[in-house]
C-alpha cells in the first residue's frame, strides 16, 4: 500500500478521514504548500527522515526550521544522517514530498520538533506530493502517534 493510501486508511479508522485534502497540483516543498495553501512557509509542517543507527526517526518541524547539529547530536546521541532519498519509500513508508508524520512503517519513531508549537494550526503533507491535512498542535499529537517532543532545530 502506497504512503496516501496508508494515510487515508489511517484516518479513516480514526473517523478523520475529512481532514485529508486532495491538491491540483504539487504540495511537494514547503514553497509549493505554502502556497497551495495560502499560509506562511513557517507554518509548514515539513517532515524530515533520518537514520539514528540503524533506527529510522522522522522528525516534524516548521517549515522555516533547519536541524541544529549539535542539538541533534545531544538529543540522538548520533550525527544527523538523513535516509537516502532512494530509500525514503520503502524505510519511512511515503515518497519524497509526501513524507508525513502519520501512518509510518512499523519501527519508525515520530518526535515532533519544539519550533511547532509556536503556531495553532499547522499544515502537513498526508503521505503523497499532493496532500496536505491542517491539524492543531493537539491533533498532530495525537495522530502521529508521536514518541517525544524534541529540541533538534535552529
Amino acid at each position: 500500500m502506497i504512503g496516501s493510501e496508508k494515510v487515508r486508511e489511517y484516518f479513516k479508522s480514526i473517523n478523520e478521514e475529512d481532514k485529508i485534502v486532495v491538491h491540483s497540483v504539487k504540495t511537494d516543498t514547503v514553497s509549493n504548500a505554502a502556497k497551495e495553501l495560502g499560509c506562511e512557509e513557517a507554518q509548514i509542517c515539513k517532515t524530515m527522515a533520518f537514520l539514528v543507527g540503524e533506527e529510522a526517526i522522522v522528525i516534524a518541524m516548521t517549515g522555516d526550521a533547519k536541524i541544529d547539529n549539535a542539538k541533534y547530536k545531544s538529543a540522538f546521541h548520533k550525527k544527523a544522517k538523513m535516509v537516502p532519498i532512494d530509500e525514503v519509500e520503502r524505510i519511512i513508508g511515503h515518497i519524497p514530498g509526501g513524507v508525513c508524520p502519520f501512518a509510518v512503517n512499523d519501527g519508525v519513531k515520530v518526535y515532533l520538533d519544539e519550533s511547532l508549537k509556536r503556531f495553532d494550526i499547522v499544515y502537513a503533507a498526508a503521505g503523497s506530493p499532493e496532500t496536505t491535512i491542517g491539524v492543531t498542535i493537539e491533533e498532530l499529537e495525537r495522530f502521529s502517534l508521536y514518541d517525544s517532543w524534541v529540541d533538534v532545530c535552529k
